[in-house]
């Protein structure tokens, strides 16, 4: 049998997308590139693989150029703004304004400034002092904006700035992706408006019709279902926690999110609206087709749709791909969704460089591809079942073919995949794609004929009632497959056996499907293998923002987790945005050893956060949470996780003498044999030594000078080659005598680039300096990891950041 054919658009415009990969995963990718090309020139193709690697090569060039342009914008931000700061800024408004209700300030004791709106500002001119000065690219996103603001509209404004929190950690997705993607490098709030200049631009009218839509859903739709509203028509996540969580265990997210298929069945419904409107138009009726007038007039539509909802990634694509099934329409061609398919993904690569990492626009290719893989054995099963039962293991047969389409991606961003999430789309999907998405889109456009708006949003709620009741439904069934988040090996290996698996025929297909999931399981094992290092000593100073958060992996293969980072005042969870990712990268379910230095949130919050997803074997703790609150949520919560089954390992038996795993020796250095609640907190924190062989790593927690200098009573215990900062690099910690006994070859200094303290603090530096000293910032490079065998050592940080 002769093998498929091999669409050309689509095969180059997936290696143009391929070309972020490339950029992003270098090896992995230009490995799979090599294999595809092979697998082609195998199968008779000459031109087409050799003209498919230069688009590769092309792709990748640009997507870096892209990556590199957003770290250095992203370092000229964090030296511009070396903490947070109140600074005017004058400049435009560059996207869509969105509201952010849920979580945000409501009552009159504590309103909102100006709004509750989301604006993101190409910052034209700075003023953190006392003169105004040119901004170079600095966009900022700024929150608390007053919700009539439209793109393209100029404001000056006085608002609390400073660089974007990235998490930059091994083993995770380059956080560089989400910089180059948005071109956002710093964030804020807004504290006063000056003046606001408005902008006469199609996107500000777009945005001003948004506002309008708003505004109407709003005043018309019961309060609890006005957010859902707003997610279908203008693509503005709202939710409250509770809703948000329910629609993501159950796998109804994008019921509730712009997608491709709602701007499909949008659009496809007003050409055949618009075909039957233009029948009664009689002089053109007899000239032309009016079909294909309707569909050339559905071009624009599906672009000013795209734009009223949002303008997402998946709906940018789902408008390119109509735009070019409705031109050849319109041309009087039959369309070939492939063909469309192809030039929907050519354009969005063509025009964001590393489209294949925005999330919605990934997930749509993912779905969208895995619907055309599945749309003739799908016909076939529902042929040989019959009209009544093939509707039905159609409907399931077709969320299954999505689901896997988006597989990879799900588990890049989740470790569950979500079973009942496919009976409750069989359920769902009709309700709210055939019955709420026409509602809210109807009630979008009757507000000239009030009695029919509110009939369309009485409907229009019965219908999102249901899609409620059954995504709370599937939530409480919580069936579910947890599976790790795919390597960038892994997803070389599914590319290959795809694309392998798409052209062959017969035993061929078959061969290279089980090659494909014979690699994966390859990848698998030596995922695991790394993430579990046995015989060596390797420490992460994770970037956990302003906090301390680290992860040892002992020789004996066991790991400890030495603190977990923490936000002031911030939503943020480094458990739930660093952390965790991490260890799913690395396969870890357990931790075997849980440290808490001391009762700080900046070293507890995320602690605790992650603890409280995996098993724990021990927990270490000073026991000083105990005498300082007694009643607070941190012992509440040790307490649990005691109940749970961790065993607590009091400080006396820490401090009672060496601890091994493996070849490695730990120590307790302090506070032994006790706390002295005399001291302050910091100087009261677990100092732990970590020797294997005859290389050592000293943790100093966030102790401070009292605290150092009685560690000096003892000054030969204190060398060695890798030393955790204490307290962030403050001025009180890490005094010249104790950092001349510890005499590190490596310093690593955990803090974020939002922090308000200064850290880390310029004397800090000079005296490690003076030691010749390597220090290593999380704030400048991300995550630090430090490993040995015992004799040599080796050191290496995330970025690479210019002084």
């Amino acid at each position: 049998m002769k093998p498929r054919r091999i669409d050309a658009v689509l095969l180059l415009a997936c290696s143009w997308a391929a070309g972020a990969c490339l950029a992003l995963s270098p090896w992995a990718t230009a490995a799979a590139c090599a294999a595809i090309a092979a697998v082609m020139l195998r199968l008779g193709h000459r031109r087409l693989p050799m003209l498919a690697l230069l688009v590769v090569a092309l792709g990748g060039a640009r997507a870096h150029w892209q990556l590199e342009r957003g770290w250095r914008d992203y370092h000229h931000t964090v030296t511009q703004l070396s903490q947070p700061s109140r600074c005017g800024l004058r400049g435009r408004v560059i996207h869509s304004p969105l509201v952010l209700r849920a979580g945000r300030p409501t009552s009159q004791d504590d309103p909102p400034v100006f709004g509750q709106a989301r604006i993101d500002v190409a910052v034209e001119q700075l003023r953190c002092g006392e003169r105004w000065a040119p901004a170079g690219t600095l966009h900022v996103r700024l929150y608390g904006a007053p919700e009539s603001l439209a793109r393209d509209d100029r404001v000056e404004l006085v608002a609390d700035i400073a660089p974007r929190r990235l998490f930059i950690n091994p083993d995770v997705p380059d956080p560089r992706r989400q910089l180059a993607l948005s071109g956002i490098s710093a964030s804020g709030s807004i504290i006063d408006i000056e003046s606001v200049t408005p902008g006469h631009s199609l996107w500000s009218l777009i945005d001003h019709a948004r506002a309008s839509i708003r505004k109407r859903i709003e005043a018309t739709y019961a309060p609890h279902i006005a957010p859902m509203a707003r997610a279908l028509v203008l693509g503005e996540t709202d939710l409250n926690s509770d809703d948000r969580e329910a629609y993501r265990l159950s796998g109804l997210a994008h019921l509730l999110a712009v997608s491709g298929t709602h701007l499909v069945i949008a659009v496809i419904a007003l050409a055949k609206a618009l075909g039957y409107l233009l029948r009664y138009v009689a002089p053109l009726a007899r000239r032309v087709e009016v079909a294909r007038v309707a569909a050339l007039l559905c071009i624009p539509a599906s672009w000013l749709y795209a734009e009223i909802a949002g303008g997402g990634g998946s709906a940018y694509r789902a408008a390119a791909m109509l735009s070019v099934a409705m031109a050849a329409k319109a041309m009087g061609e039959r369309p070939d969704a492939l063909r469309a398919f192809g030039w929907s993904l050519l354009g969005g690569a063509l025009v964001q460089p590393l489209a294949a990492c925005d999330l919605s626009f990934a997930l749509s290719v993912g779905a969208t591809a895995g619907l055309l893989v599945a749309n003739r054995p799908i016909r076939k099963i529902q042929r040989w079942c019959g009209r009544g039962l093939g509707a039905l293991v159609g409907a399931f047969a077709t969320t299954i073919a999505a689901m896997l389409g988006c597989l990879p991606v799900l588990l890049s961003i989740a470790p569950e995949v979500p079973l009942a999430g496919i009976a409750a789309n069989v359920l769902a999907a009709p309700v709210g794609e055939l019955a709420a998405l026409p509602l809210c889109l109807a009630h979008a456009v009757l507000w000239w004929w009030p009695a029919a708006e509110q009939g369309a949003a009485v409907l229009a709620m019965g219908a999102l009632h249901i899609v409620n009741a059954i995504a709370y439904a599937a939530t409480d069934a919580a069936w579910g497959l947890r599976l790790p988040s795919p390597t960038a090996w892994q997803l070389a290996i599914v590319a290959v056996g795809a694309l392998a698996a798409a052209v062959c025929v017969g035993r061929a297909r078959w061969a290279w499907i089980a090659l494909a999931l014979l690699g994966c399981g390859a990848g698998e094992w030596l995922a695991r293998a790394q993430g579990r290092p046995v015989g060596r000593l390797r420490i992460t100073v994770v970037d956990v923002g302003q906090g301390d958060g680290l992860l040892i992996d002992l020789p004996d293969g066991r790991l400890m987790m030495v603190d977990g980072g923490g936000l002031f005042g911030s939503p943020v969870d480094p458990g739930r945005r660093a952390l965790m990712p991490l260890l799913r990268a690395r396969r870890r379910s357990r931790i075997d050893i849980a440290v808490l230095s001391h009762p700080h949130p900046d070293h507890y919050s995320g602690w605790l956060t992650t603890m409280e997803q995996l098993e724990v074997g021990e927990l270490w703790d000073s026991g000083l949470a105990r005498v300082q609150k007694p009643h607070g949520q941190l012992v509440k919560r040790m307490d649990r996780l005691a109940q749970r089954g961790t065993k607590v390992v009091a400080l006396s038996q820490l401090c009672a003498g060496p601890i091994f795993a493996g070849r490695a020796v730990i120590e307790v250095l302090s506070p032994c044999p006790r706390f002295d609640i005399q001291r302050n907190t910091n100087d009261n924190s677990l100092v732990i030594r970590i020797r294997l062989g005859k290389r050592t790593a000293l943790l100093a927690g966030d102790a401070e000078h009292a605290q150092e200098a009685l560690l000096m009573a003892h000054p030969e215990r204190l060398r060695a080659d890798f030393l955790k900062v204490g307290h962030h690099g403050s001025r009180t910690s890490t005094g010249s005598d104790f950092a001349a006994a510890v005499s590190p070859s490596v310093a690593a200094i955990s803090c974020g680039v939002r922090n308000r303290f200064g850290h880390p603090h310029a004397p800090t530096l000079r005296t490690l300096k003076a030691l010749s000293t390597t220090t290593l910032r999380t704030d400048h490079g991300g995550a630090i990891v430090w490993q040995t065998d015992g004799a040599s050592q080796s050191w290496f940080q995330q970025r690479t950041w210019e002084q």
